[in-house]
């Protein structure tokens, strides 16, 4: 296959990936809340179809490698067993968990988030976002699962937001976790992201400990940077 024609490849399936992606989203939220009558969730899908559409091509212009590599399944034959078992959960625990916000904010009316926060927990999605573009700016490995990509290539990265934390990706994800919930209304949601919380800190331990063992040059890089997620911190 030519260069142009692997290019319109890749896109067609960054597209259809994404397409099917928020109407999975939209599809769960929607159907946990009983309504389509939600502004907040409309305009949660919103921001994420333009976050998603945007990220999308400009790492098909920038480095359509990791685009190609952000497409992959979850689930690999070179991805370690532990990282398969915690993706499973992780998967069932975020379904579940937009389900508890649907419930929550819409169909019950459980929570009362007042405006102000909603803006707020926007504004975390926003910050989050722009870690996670950082993120692919610094380093063109940023796979969705735990390997060493050898065919690439793979070395260490500690530019950009890696000279900070060792998992900015991760720090950028927290950032989700808590300005989804905000941002649609759901104090449940807010509380109940803390399990969401503790698989990504488990998965950036065992992610390290593959890296260190694997990756050459990533022992000295963890003593460098001190912080795994939040500076000064953890």
């Amino acid at each position: 296959m030519s260069p142009p024609d692997s290019h319109r490849a890749l896109m067609r399936k960054f597209v259809r990936r994404t397409a099917l992606s928020l109407v999975f989203l939209a599809v769960i939220l929607f159907g946990a809340a009983g309504t389509f009558d939600w502004p907040q969730a409309w305009f949660y899908l919103a921001f994420t179809a333009v976050m998603s559409f945007g990220l999308g091509g400009w790492l098909a212009g920038h480095d359509p490698a990791l685009l190609a590599e952000r497409l992959g399944s979850l689930f690999q034959r070179d991805q370690k067993l532990w990282d398969k078992i915690l993706m499973a959960i992780m998967l069932a625990l975020w379904i579940g968990w937009l389900v508890l916000i649907g419930l929550d904010a819409k169909r019950y009316y459980w929570s009362d988030v007042p405006l102000a926060l909603q803006i707020v927990g926007f504004l975390l999605i926003c910050f989050g976002s722009y870690i996670v573009w950082l993120t692919f700016k610094a380093n063109s490995y940023a796979a969705p699962v735990i390997k060493i990509q050898k065919e690439r290539g793979h070395l260490v990265v500690s530019t950009g937001p890696y000279g900070y934390v060792r998992h900015p990706m991760y720090a950028g994800a927290l950032l989700f976790i808590a300005g989804a919930p905000l941002l649609l209304g759901s104090w449940w949601g807010l509380a109940t992201g803390a399990g969401l919380v503790l698989l990504i800190a488990m998965r950036a331990v065992l992610e390290e400990r593959t890296l260190a063992a694997e990756l050459a040059g990533y022992a000295d890089y963890a003593a460098r940077v001190r912080y795994r997620l939040v500076p000064h911190l953890w």
